[in-house]
């Protein structure tokens, strides 16, 4: 049993928003689809360092090989030759519904009524998780004690619709639109492999060719790393399934797009594409339109790496002022089991990045960031800057302040823990100097929802902006004890707006 690697972060009391999973799958005769599913797991290991798994169908039997880890720490060449088949499927992993520990490691297993093996990965969260655990639960699939993850009570209730007069089809189509919530899911019975994405298209899901066969991901870039060309996306409330003959679609729902828009801010790769729109793109846009927004005078726009590059970029555009790489990253911090000691945790940021005090001295610094949760990244970040000899920092954000919870996949702190809702400002203008004296920035601004829309070349009715607005399109969750908080902070915000 291994821990969650450590992050920098983490002994500041913060983490950065964190994707909840990223799935994947291939179907390709006479292939290595167990090397192929591990290598398109790498392209999408940001989205989830919990844990990695991969299940492998050859045809009568699926094997699946999962543990605690990266995906570079759970799989070894051996593992790998051992997992023999013509289809896999595979899963990276953070944690929601269920905490992270071995049993909620996916893909998960389950075994139908007939015998038929069912291996499932998922990528989202659901709403009406309690509904669901109730049916499993009365069926004797699951002991609530244990704290079951959404994703093994789908599985479960998946494998259970399965008998000599239903098929696995079947039971999907039953299954998934009594299902509410953001999922992308990729299983199999070893025989064919099935993919579906909710009626909301919340997460992104791809479809790829291989010369022998198909491919399905969260991303487009794991497409680009295993060699498959994009097809199309699979689009919202489809349930696919694809085998030697091809894919066949089915339509389980009607599509009502509400795709995250924090895919395009931060959680997509930037060499991704979403809905015809490149990431990277987007960023570069909003970084643009904070230059336009919050214009300063400054000698340098610097990026906190990585997330905020392309923003950064975006910004030294559309201001004029030069764009330099003043922090250099230690990618391998947050990559080890090792528990830091007290002084080395003391370091905070700095085990992460390094300022190139050549490059700040006396220079009024731009410095773009992709977001800001509780603060204390930024608060010590500064203060490294202005010790590296730095004249002036502005801080840029290239998304709006994050002041709702998300409960469509997104691990955010909890609404009161959030610094743009502990200022005690009654407007936007208010909060922003209560927070920029928190940080000890000189100046902060934060890109608008409509300029992050607008980047995405997408419509604001087709995005989900649930983080941002308040506004939860699928609803929110009984029983979730920040379903509560939300419900109070929009009856405050009612209150304040009616005054």
């Amino acid at each position: 049993m291994k821990n969650r690697p450590l992050s920098a972060f983490d002994d500041l009391g913060e983490h950065a928003p964190r994707e909840e999973c990223g799935v994947f799958g291939v179907f390709a005769p006479g292939e290595e689809v167990a090397k192929l599913t591990y290598y398109g797991l790498y392209a999408l290991q940001h989205r989830g360092q919990e844990a990695a798994g991969i299940a492998v169908g050859d045809g009568d039997n699926v094997v699946v090989y999962k543990d605690l880890g990266l995906v570079s720490q759970v799989f070894d060449e051996g593992a790998l030759e051992a997992l023999r088949g013509n289809l896999a499927i595979g899963h990276t992993r953070y944690s929601t519904a269920g905490g992270a520990c071995w049993e909620n490691a996916q893909p998960m297993f389950r075994v139908a009524p007939d015998g038929t093996d069912v291996a499932l990965g998922h990528n989202g969260n659901l709403v009406n998780y309690l509904e669901l655990l109730q049916e499993a639960t009365e069926k004797g699939l699951v002991d609530p004690a244990t704290h079951p993850s959404d994703s093994d009570i789908m599985c479960a209730l998946l494998a259970d619709g399965i008998s000599e007069e239903v098929s696995l089809v079947d039971a999907a189509l039953n299954l998934l639109p009594r299902i509410t919530g953001a999922y992308c899911l990729t299983f199999t019975d070893g025989h064919k492999l099935y993919a579906a994405r909710d009626p909301h298209g919340v997460r992104p899901l791809s479809i790829g060719r291989l010369e022998r066969g198909w491919v399905v991901a969260s991303e487009t870039a794991a497409l680009d790393i295993v060699g498959a060309s994009f097809v199309r996306e699979v689009e919202p409330g489809e349930f696919i399934s694809i085998d030697d003959s091809g894919i066949r679609s089915h339509q389980f729902a009607p599509t009502r797009h509400k795709g995250c828009v924090f895919e395009y801010v931060y959680l997509a790769r930037p060499d991704s594409v979403i809905r015809g729109q490149s990431v990277n793109d987007t960023r570069v846009g909003i970084g643009a339109a904070l230059a336009q927004e919050h214009p300063v005078d400054g000698d340098l726009v610097i990026p906190v790496p990585e997330s905020g590059t392309p923003a950064a970029v975006g910004y030294s555009y559309g201001s004029g002022i030069p764009f330099a790489q003043g922090l250099v990253k230690n990618a391998y911090v947050g990559r080890t089991f090792i528990q830091p000691t007290q002084t080395i945790r003391q370091l905070g940021i700095r085990l992460k990045l390094n300022p190139l005090k050549q490059v700040l001295a006396g220079k009024r610094l731009v410095v773009v960031d992709d977001s800001i949760v509780r603060g204390n990244t930024q608060r010590a970040l500064i203060r490294m800057l202005r010790e590296a000899g730095a004249a002036e920092v502005h801080v840029r954000i290239a998304s709006p302040p994050v002041k709702w919870p998300c409960f469509y996949g997104i691990d955010f702190a909890s609404p009161g823990e959030l610094i743009a809702n502990g200022t005690g400002a009654r407007s936007l203008e208010e909060a922003v100097d209560v927070i920029c004296t928190a940080i000890g920035a000189d100046s902060l601004g934060f890109v608008s929802i409509d300029h992050m829309v607008e980047a995405s070349k997408q419509k604001r009715e087709d995005l989900c902006c649930a983080c941002f607005d308040g506004v939860y399109p699928l609803g929110m969750p009984a029983g979730n004890p920040n379903t509560a908080l939300v419900e109070d902070m929009q009856r405050n915000l009612k209150k304040v707006t009616t005054t």
